[in-house]
């Protein structure tokens, strides 16, 4: 099709020209969003210049490639795939010199890149910041002879505003890039602070990491030392988990020789690196971190992209930052999956111990003067770390205590037991609460558990006073249920077994008629949705305060209930305890 007839072009006068300049700049300058301003860059340059094709291309310095930003004129397909290195084209021959390139009839150029077979002629114009080139401006018109000196010159004046504005742009969304990858490696390093469902926990890691680095596979490897070989353990493609077997041996391929060299090796194109193995055969691009821990290497992270050149230095500092939480996290499931495998071989006795756990404390609820009593124990697991007990001092005194361990299992059972049965042996001394938690405390630091330490409320009832004096160890703050309000007892303390010297504070109550006073262990509180939300505090003073007035069985019924539903049956992740207590 032969092109429209060829539009003269009018020259500018001065006032014309100063008018559009001033234009450019109070346009060029009111924005940062990069694709914003390439769209006011296309309308400034079009009133000057009749041009049919228009594009901004930006230069990756890394590559040497120019690459479309924005474009009007050009084909989809060409916006996407065109990539131009630097010193090829008319538009690589302006970035490599620095200078304007003005073609009347590209057919005689024997490096033209066609992008339209009806194109004739070329205007490329680069974009210089302090003698560097960022990017070019290339304008493409059907008629031969269509650009002018005029129009290079215009062009050439427009260009310095135009790459300023382009490089404060970028300077802009850098630093909102670098904000969002701030926030999410603090929030990876929450994510971090669970090791108990590892594959869970790495597929999260993945997915958030894809916000800011979109590669097309993300992997894990885990080291095997007596094999000599790394073997994945989670494999993400586009969000997606998929089944991934790959084995790498020690010092082959990227992966091993990033662990080799304990540094992350960045390949911008695999097809030309020999040691690249082949696992998807469209990637081109790849980057690898070793994870260490204790000097020796755990594992890796690999990364591939279907892009050649996609991975840069702002993805290393990224995965450098987040290697070390990643190695400290796989080891520490390590650990926790030798415990499990361990917990395994105890199996045939976890029942029986079960059984004598579930003695040791209450099954039902004791009667107590003045109050009516409901409880519920739940652990995670066979056996469980939360702990409640009633004590008595002489006739008239009642004491409650209701504790967590920290960890699950047996041996926190076996801590729970012991401190059950020092609270026992300390009662008949009628301690405060107070006095209670520091003298408890001592003595299990005297035991030198490693790894182990209680939370604890320890509360002491007078009936005939209607008092209730309690102190408070790290557990969740008991909540008071007065008359459709909802009150935290603000009583709080270190957890028994970690630090000595410790003092409890002691908070004192006169309930009155009709008052509920519930306590629970965090396994309630933290309990989580399958969208990863928690349950938390507000849910559980709006349970309480709508049942204030039912029996406490139906409290603690309706409680266990609604967690279970927000769990959406989802195993439990940590022992629920709860005990409700109403004045009568």
């Amino acid at each position: 099709m032969e092109p429209s007839p060829k539009p003269a072009a009018r020259p500018l006068g001065p006032s014309e020209l100063l008018g559009l300049l001033l234009e450019a700049s109070e346009q060029l300058s009111s924005t940062l969003d990069l694709d914003e301003l390439a769209t006011r860059v296309a309308a400034v340059v079009k009133r000057a210049i009749d041009y049919r094709v228009f594009a901004i291309l930006l230069l990756n310095e890394k590559t040497r490639q120019l690459r479309i930003l924005s474009s009007v004129g050009h084909p989809p397909d060409v916006v996407s795939a065109l990539r131009i290195n630097v010193g090829e084209g008319i538009v690589g021959r302006a970035a490599e010199s620095g200078r304007s390139v003005l073609i009347n009839d590209v057919r005689k150029e024997a490096d033209y890149i066609e992008s339209l077979p009806s194109i004739r002629s070329e205007l490329a114009v680069p974009l210089v910041i302090k003698h560097r080139v960022i990017g070019v401006v290339d304008l493409e018109a059907p008629w031969p002879g269509f650009f002018t000196e005029q129009h290079q010159y215009l062009l050439e004046l427009l260009s310095s505003r135009i790459a300023l504005a382009i490089e404060n742009a970028r300077l802009y969304r850098r630093s909102l890039r670098q904000s969002r990858t701030l926030q999410l490696l603090n929030e990876i390093s929450r994510e971090l602070s669970s090791v108990l469902v590892l594959k869970e926990l790495l597929e999260r890691i993945g997915a958030l990491t894809k916000r800011l680095v979109n590669y097309r596979r993300f992997s894990i490897l885990l080291a095997d030392e007596a094999s000599r070989t790394f073997n994945n353990v989670i494999s993400l493609r586009e969000d997606q988990k998929v089944p991934d077997r790959t084995t790498v041996r020690y010092g082959h391929g990227i992966v091993g020789a990033a662990a080799e060299a304990r540094q992350p090796v960045l390949v911008p194109d695999v097809r030309q690196d020999p040691r690249y193995i082949l696992v998807d055969p469209d990637a081109r691009s790849e980057l690898a971190v070793p994870l260490i821990y204790h000097d020796r290497v755990v594992g890796v992270v690999d990364l591939e992209s279907h892009e050649a050149g996609y991975f840069n230095d702002s993805h290393i500092r990224i995965f450098s930052t987040l290697a070390p939480q990643i190695a400290i996290a796989l080891e520490n499931a390590q650990l926790y999956e030798r415990v499990v495998r361990s917990e395994a071989r105890l199996e045939r006795d976890l029942q029986r111990a079960q059984e004598i756990q579930m003695r040791l404390m209450p099954g039902v609820a004791p009667a107590i003067p003045h109050l009516e009593v409901a409880l519920r124990f739940q652990p995670a697991r066979e056996l469980g770390g939360d702990l409640y007990d009633f004590l008595t001092y002489g006739k008239d005194v009642h004491v409650l205590a209701i504790g967590d361990v920290s960890g699950k299992g047996a041996p926190a059972a076996l801590y729970g037991a012991m401190a059950s049965g020092i609270l026992r042996s300390l009662a008949p001394q009628r301690l405060p609460p107070g006095e209670m938690l520091r003298k408890l405390n001592l003595i299990l630091l005297e035991r030198k558990i490693e790894g182990h330490f209680i939370t604890l409320t320890y509360a002491v009832w007078e009936p005939k006073l209607k008092a209730l004096r309690l102190a408070n160890a790290g557990m969740p703050l008991p909540v008071l249920v007065r008359g459709g309000h909802c009150q935290p007892i603000r009583a709080e303390g270190v957890p028994l077994g970690l630090l000595e010297q410790v003092e409890y504070q002691e908070v004192s109550l006169t309930l009155e008629k009709g008052d509920v006073l519930a306590l629970f262990s965090d396994g309630l509180t933290e309990a989580f949705s399958p969208q990863h939300e928690e349950f938390g505090p507000r849910r559980m003073e709006n349970l309480l305060r709508e049942n204030q007035l039912q029996p406490v069985e139906h409290i603690v019924d309706e409680v266990f209930k609604e967690v279970s539903a927000f769990e959406q049956g989802r195993p439990a992740r940590d022992d629920q305890t709860m005990v409700v207590l109403r004045v009568r």
